[in-house]
């Protein structure tokens, strides 16, 4: 798999992302919780969040995240440019009986005049043939252009506004995706970025059909067909 310069991923490798993962339904077309989910759910598990934190999770999907945050104690909310996304986070919020402000968008475009304590982001990260965003679709929830960073670098670009002086950013993504340009990214916009947790995993279905399109295109060696996942944490402290 690919290491980009720089020791980007020189994090410890997670080998145990079990985390107090809340149970979630899922309808027809919202991503499932994988891989990425679990390494992010066990990042947020390490979090200080003192009860009354404002939290933040955007691309929320089914809301496993919001969930989780607002399980232990946060004012959260959740934005998805999905309304099935929406309607099952609402869902899961009922289930846990939780509260969880639901907000259809693009991005950070509903709450581009609040901010938070903690911001999550799980985006569309996988790189496809198509530069452009999908506009409907299961694709919606992973495609992200040619190198795999429409919804990347305007998180770079425009969520480190959302957070408090003291806030903390959290986004997931794939080492195919640019781990380097995140970080350059999030360093540009005034904030303080490193990867804190990595895991290792084979290419799922998706990646797996692209494997020869992502050597030739020189994002992996030929015959790669595993990625490492990160999680980068940045703040202004």
């Amino acid at each position: 798999m690919t290491r980009p310069p720089g020791g980007d991923l020189a994090a410890p490798p997670v080998t145990d992302v079990r985390a107090d993962t809340p149970r979630v339904y899922r309808l027809p077309g919202v991503y499932a919780p994988q891989g990425d989910t679990a390494l992010l759910l066990a990042r947020l598990a390490r979090e200080e969040l003192p009860r009354g934190a404002r939290s933040l999770d955007l691309c929320t999907g089914t809301g496993v995240v919001a969930v989780a945050s607002a399980l232990r104690g946060t004012r959260a909310t959740a934005v998805d440019i999905s309304r099935a996304a929406v309607a099952t986070a609402r869902l899961n919020a009922l289930r846990h009986r939780c509260r969880v402000r639901l907000l259809r968008g693009d991005l950070e475009a509903p709450v581009a005049h609040e901010r938070f304590d903690l911001v999550t982001v799980n985006p569309p990260y996988v790189p496809c043939e198509d530069p452009e965003l999908p506009a409907r679709g299961p694709r919606r929830a992973w495609d992200a252009g040619t190198d795999g960073r429409l919804l990347l670098d305007r998180v770079c670009a425009r969520v480190p506004e959302l957070l408090t002086p003291s806030g903390t950013l959290l986004v997931v993504q794939s080492s195919l995706s640019g781990v380097t340009a995140t970080l350059d990214g999030l360093r540009r916009a005034g904030l303080r970025p490193r990867v804190t947790d990595r895991l290792a995993q084979p290419f799922g279905p998706v990646m797996s059909a692209r494997g020869d399109w992502f050597a030739a295109r020189g994002l992996v060696p030929p015959g790669t067909r595993a990625e490492d996942l990160v999680v980068i944490r940045a703040s202004r402290a």
